[in-house]
């Protein structure tokens, strides 16, 4: 027994020395280091290390989830519209022949058929007969938000559909009903016919949402159906000249046509935005997509549910952005507010008082910092509600109390008649043109797509195009062009001018109207 508890004692007293041999080893190794490469840095770790590591481990390593939970609720919009085609209508002799449709306009070829119509005209001299009816497709996307059916997409994704089918995850196809629509912010609110029930998401609350948060967009680019693609939100508040309500997520998710009217989710999957159109030169995705927020989407969306059209507040005036130099001109400190520079006729602002060179720079107490935040806030008010205006005014505030009126719907329900609007793009179906307003404060409209086999693919109108005037008279919209085709047909002429900027090239092009 000794014995062992002397054995013990040794053993004790070896591994003692040997821990102090390494401890002296490892001192003497460290010091040999720091000799050779000079001292440690000992400061301490940032403050923010902690968080920065701590937001690596929270990035996903997959989206998966979310697109398993959310993806039954995503949709396909198929649209269909009646396209009438005409008659009594020639076609040049390189339209029939497809090889030669799309040549450039300095090809050999093309100078060859120039002159060969000139000298034997266009197509043998008889008519075609009248083709029958055929319709125009459109798509695009959407989202389920109840169980029994209610669904949002964009406005111009169903703006003038005859037919509206509705795909789901599963493939299976419903028909639609257009419960109400609203351009002013391009919503429009659907419901699928029958008795089903569906998977559905909600919205999120816009205070959540913050720039460089993941986002998840889910829709059908291109007729694909079912793509996922990510990204981060790039910006909040865009204005894209869409109108007075712009107040956009910019995010970089890749979105291509196709994609309108479908969700972009955050990590939990509520939706924070309806993708809604993208910046791009080419006309595909280059990372930059705006998406309507999800609190405008949420209002309108609640709106359209009860009575098939948005209600907003009226003022009755024409604003403009209070500069640097205008407030300083005016007597006001800073650059806010929005300087009234026209007063309607027997309008609400009229009746209370404004005049022409106030500046708005409150609304019920609360401040106003743009022309954007004024037309939000009375858009918001309830029609009749009483309002207090506050309005510099030769040096000074002045308070006025003003009875709300109410702006006209943009789009009813269906079956009801909706008001004459002015439309951000046209399709004009018999030309194979698609147009929109050409923006930056650039004359004309601008095409932004061109049927290649059209007849304005074979007249050379090509995507980027301005047109400047139709039959003579100046255009400034897609519904100036359309409106003065009509006229042009209705009048009985069946071919009528437009003179076309091309690469800062002015021409004219003769086209059909009995086509559009």
């Amino acid at each position: 027994m000794q014995e062992e508890r002397k054995q013990t004692a040794r053993r004790a007293v070896l591994s003692s020395t040997k821990k102090a041999l390494l401890t002296g080893t490892v001192a003497l190794a460290v010091v040999a280091f720091v000799g050779a490469v000079g001292p440690f840095n000992t400061q301490v770790p940032p403050a923010n290390a902690q968080s920065a590591e701590t937001m690596r481990s929270a990035a996903p390593f997959s989206f998966a989830d979310v697109v398993e939970t959310v993806g039954p609720a995503v949709v396909s919009v198929r649209v269909r519209q009646n396209v009438q085609t005409n008659g009594d209508r020639r076609h040049s002799w390189r339209g029939e022949i497809p090889e030669f449709r799309d040549l450039p306009e300095d090809h050999p070829f093309n100078r060859f058929f120039r002159r060969f119509e000139r000298e034997f005209g266009e197509r043998p001299n008889r008519p075609f007969p009248r083709g029958p009816r055929r319709f125009g497709m459109g798509q695009g996307s959407g989202f389920i938000i109840s169980e029994d059916g209610y669904l949002v997409t964009n406005h111009h994704v169903i703006e003038n559909a005859s037919e509206i089918t509705v795909v789901v995850n599963g493939g299976d196809e419903y028909e639609a009903e257009l419960i109400g629509a609203d351009e002013r912010t391009d919503l429009a609110l659907l419901k699928i016919e029958g008795n089903s029930t569906f998977e559905f998401v909600e919205f999120a609350e816009d205070d959540d949402v913050r720039v460089g948060d993941w986002v998840v967009t889910m829709g059908n680019p291109f007729g694909l159906g079912g793509t996922v693609t990510a990204g981060i939100v790039s910006a909040r508040g865009r204005e894209i000249g869409s109108g007075p309500y712009d107040d956009f997520l910019q995010i970089d998710a890749a979105v291509n046509r196709g994609n309108s009217g479908g969700p972009a989710f955050n990590l939990n999957g509520e939706v924070i935005g309806v993708n809604t159109a993208i910046f791009s030169p080419t006309g595909g995705n280059v990372g930059i997509a705006f998406a309507i927020p999800a609190s405008i989407a949420r209002d309108v969306v609640a709106d359209l549910r009860e009575d098939g059209s948005v209600t907003r507040g009226w003022l009755g005036v024409s604003i403009q952005p209070v500069t640097g130099d205008i407030a300083e001109s005016i007597g006001l400190d800073d650059a806010d507010g929005a300087l009234v520079s026209e007063v309607t006729d027997d309008s609400p602002a009229e009746e209370a008082g404004v005049e022409v060179g106030d500046a708005i720079v409150e609304v019920n107490g609360e401040r106003i910092n743009s022309p954007r935040d004024l037309a939000r806030t009375i858009a918001a008010l309830d029609p009749n509600a009483r309002a207090e205006l506050t309005v510099w005014r030769d040096g000074r505030e002045r308070d006025l109390t003003v009875r709300i009126g109410e702006l006209p719907s943009q789009m009813a329900a269906l079956g009801r008649t909706p008001a004459p609007v002015e439309r951000r793009s046209a399709d004009i179906d018999g030309l194979g043109l698609s147009l929109s307003f050409a923006g930056n404060g650039e004359e004309g409209v601008l095409i932004t797509e061109v049927d290649p086999g059209s007849e304005a693919g074979e007249r050379g109108l090509r995507r980027g195009d301005r047109i400047l005037q139709v039959a003579g008279s100046d255009v400034s919209s897609p519904n100036d062009v359309a409106e003065a085709l009509t006229e042009a047909a209705e009048s009985g002429r069946r071919t009528v001018l437009l003179l076309v900027e091309s690469r800062d090239r002015t021409r004219f092009v003769a086209v059909n109207v009995d086509r559009s």
